[in-house]
């Protein structure tokens, strides 16, 4: 079933989302801060399945939504167009580039949390964060390939957990659930589990193995 996926963001990670999406089959709107007349090369790249608009008109299309833009910006991502929708979270926190923010820093909340007190009414689920953008199409395999990939995903929704795990398989990777979004944090920057390419079962055992950082 082809479905449109909207992009909030598209730099490397979302670029090479809407990359994978189009080779899926789904239709996608591309959008960012600086307006659609800045992606009207990488819709073309994309072909007649995407077209570039502006986030809220990206997050109105959407029928499952990626948010993929720094931290810091997460406060101009449209809210009352993504109500009811299927948020794909792919941000970390950095604080170099963020600034700091305390509850972060404590760790009494997670990056994903933030943004799903940004939108109440959406289904924030965490993925693709911790995947180099070049791989996202380098390293998709058919599923039941041997030594597919896994992508870990967290959330607090099932539903909305159940369709972000479709759509990754769908691009070529296994999926690990982590659990409620509270549990992001095991695959933030400095786990075990950021970075590598590991199987479903090697990303288990290196999210059971990640530590606080306090």
């Amino acid at each position: 079933m082809t479905h449109t996926i909207g992009l909030i963001g598209a730099g490397h990670i979302g670029s090479q989302i809407a990359r994978a999406a189009v080779a899926a089959g789904h239709d996608v709107v591309i959008s960012n801060s600086r307006g659609p007349e800045t992606l009207q090369d990488l819709a073309a790249e994309l072909g007649p399945s995407a077209r570039a608009a502006t986030p809220a008109e990206a997050a109105a299309a959407a029928d499952l939504a990626v948010v993929t833009i720094p931290l810091k910006a997460i406060d101009s991502v449209p809210v009352e167009p993504l109500a009811g929708t299927t948020v794909i979270d792919t941000n970390n926190y950095y604080p170099q580039r963020d600034g700091h923010v305390d509850s972060l820093d404590d760790e009494s909340t997670t990056s994903s949390e933030l943004l799903q007190a940004h939108l109440p009414g959406s289904h924030v689920v965490k993925a693709f964060n911790h995947i180099g953008s070049a791989h996202i199409t380098e390293h998709a395999q058919p599923t039941g390939s041997a030594g597919r990939r896994a992508l870990s995903i967290a959330g607090d929704d099932a539903a909305a957990k159940a369709a972000v795990a479709a759509f990754i398989d769908e691009i070529g990777f296994d999926v690990v659930d982590l659990g409620p979004l509270a549990e992001g944090w095991r695959i933030q920057p400095d786990t075990p589990g950021y970075g590598p390419r590991l199987t479903s079962a090697e990303l288990r055992e290196a999210t059971d193995a990640a530590r606080r950082r306090g």
